[in-house]
């Protein structure tokens, strides 16, 4: 019979989501005015999405509760917070997305480039990283993870396979994994005998096989943790890769109503790619030295011949791109309409010329009528009427000689399907609260409390901040703990006369960076559920992982 404790646990989740809203009760009651009504909402809903008591797009929904409810907003100013620019940008980023990914496009860009750079360990990493990392810019990070993954692992089987023995010998190494000697005296093992008979001594061998099986199981984790990291850092890349940065979109624009559109696809793209290609940088780096050793003559020569093991493993992926065949119309209608919607974006309004928004379609300041979300939803639709075969190759149905007209590049049953409906009622949550805060005086409240970090030097808060949400969002969402600290962030910004980009910036690209646990991203846990790694695995250091 289950105890006490066992029920408790089982039935936390209900439990939590009683709880919290009865026991954050007095804080409205007692303190008087807007601001500790907006801050109750605030507070029940972190609690909420940090313990997950509820589903994250569930709790998003209580702004549109419990703000009339307290006289905060009126229920239809409120629903407005809830699709708004930055959503619709975000629902035709992800329409090209899916149509990339429902033709494998995705799948031949990876596959190419491996080609292209080969299977030597150290620059297999590099490759995964990279194409990882592109990918992510563009579609989904756990839909980049989840095709990447399975292609290294089968790179990792035929590079780990073992090499076929000629009579006689007693054993070959891969010297492609021999990652570094080690700095201690091997010792000698007894060999088994050869034959019972035969009383001549054996020379003892070298235990290489303990040493190469420690070699290959490091250089797979290796493997692994390069892909979650690069879909994580790749997604900083662009507007549309991952959801804080449309967060922080959306923010800024709520908040600051007046400004001059300052956050859109090409200042991100120009702020973000230079930050991404260091810390893709550096991460190779660390994970050369964690997994490859400090060998860096035997981990970068490219003397030596293709040992079998990197044929077959090279074999395998000129397999999987064979399978694909040549492309098809769809693939290459598809590449040209995300190529003209790359080009569109960066060109709109881009601020240091004069885009063709600004020039096609200005309003009376001048500038674009058109936001991304407009040229990223014109993208979107015309997915759905191209047809997926050229016209005139169709074939004939039946015996009556009907033709049936090919499906479109992309249908509403995939869309529903595959488009993460959470994320948008989340984003919109988010532009709730921060307008409700900013309606009660909430905003202004904690601003004026914020004014003594003024002595601090701004440096130092932007990197005490970002060290908080990086910390935060391993254990959140991080969709969720942008919507939490951006707004606070902006408060306390204007409070000791700093520009809030200073610190909403950096902080929301922390956000992204959950590399520590399996349950930070999506992309850790389909890394972690494919084996070969452990919690501590993902909290790496030098002693740990060196050989």
């Amino acid at each position: 019979m289950a105890n006490v404790g066992q029920v408790l646990w089982a039935y936390r989740k209900y439990l939590m989501s009683v709880l919290f809203p009865i026991l954050l009760l007095p804080l409205p009651l007692v303190v008087p005015g807007k601001e500790a009504k907006c801050g109750y909402t605030i507070i029940l809903m972190a609690l909420l999405w940090c313990t997950e008591a509820l589903p994250l797009a569930v709790t998003a929904f209580l702004p549109l509760v419990l703000f009339p409810m307290m006289a905060i907003m009126d229920a239809s100013e409120v629903c407005m917070e809830y699709l708004q620019d930055t959503s619709i940008l975000f629902i035709g980023g992800l329409l090209v997305a899916i149509a990339v990914e429902k033709w494998n496009l995705h799948k031949r860009i990876a596959l190419r480039v491996l080609l292209f750079i080969g299977v030597k360990p150290t620059y297999l990493i590099l490759g995964f990283m990279l194409i990882t990392a592109f990918l992510s810019m563009w579609i989904s990070n756990t839909a980049t993870t989840a095709m990447m993954v399975p292609i290294a692992h089968a790179v990792m089987e035929q590079l780990h396979k073992a090499p076929k023995q000629n009579d006689g010998e007693v054993g070959n190494v891969n010297i492609s994994f021999e990652l570094q000697e080690p700095n201690y005296p091997i010792t000698e093992k007894e060999a088994p005998k050869l034959d019972e008979k035969d009383s001549s001594p054996v020379p003892p061998p070298v235990p290489v096989d303990l040493q190469k099986d420690k070699e290959q199981v490091k250089f797979s984790q290796g493997i692994s943790l390069c892909i979650c990291y690069a879909s994580s850092i790749g997604g900083i890349a662009t507007l549309t890769g991952t959801s804080p940065n449309l967060v922080l979109q959306g923010q800024v624009n709520s908040l600051f109503p007046e400004n001059p559109k300052v956050v859109n696809f090409a200042s991100w793209f120009g702020f973000a790619f230079p930050a991404t290609f260091i810390l893709l940088l550096l991460s190779w780096i660390w994970l050369q030295l964690l997994f490859l050793g400090f060998n860096f003559r035997k981990n970068f020569s490219c003397r030596g011949k293709a040992h079998e093991q990197e044929r077959e493993a090279y074999q395998v992926i000129r397999n999987e791109h064979k399978k694909l065949g040549p492309m098809s119309f769809a693939e290459k209608a598809v590449s040209f309409l995300f190529v003209l919607l790359v080009v569109l974006w960066f060109t709109r309004e881009p601020g240091f010329f004069h885009g063709w928004g600004n020039a096609a379609f200005p309003n009376d300041k001048g500038e674009s009528m058109l936001s991304d979300g407009s040229v990223a939803f014109f993208i979107g639709i015309l997915l759905f009427i191209i047809p997926s075969e050229f016209p005139g190759c169709t074939q004939q149905e039946g015996t009556q000689g009907k033709f049936k007209a090919p499906p479109a590049l992309l249908n509403w049953n995939i869309v529903n399907k595959k488009m993460p409906w959470n994320i948008v009622f989340l984003l919109g949550g988010g532009f709730a609260l921060a307008k409700g805060s900013e309606t009660s005086g909430l905003s202004q409240w904690l601003g004026d409390k914020l004014t003594p970090l003024q002595s601090i030097p701004s440096p130092a808060i932007a990197f005490i901040l970002c060290i908080i949400v990086a910390a935060f969002t391993e254990c959140t969402s991080n969709v969720a703990t942008t919507t939490l600290f951006l707004p606070i962030l902006a408060s306390m910004a204007q409070a000791i006369c700093l520009n809030p980009l200073y610190v909403m910036l950096p902080c929301t690209v922390a956000s992204s960076l959950a590399f520590m646990l399996p349950v930070a991203t999506p992309p850790n846990a389909i890394v972690f559920s494919f084996g070969q790694l452990r919690v501590c695995d993902m909290l790496p250091n030098v002693e740990q992982h060196s050989i």
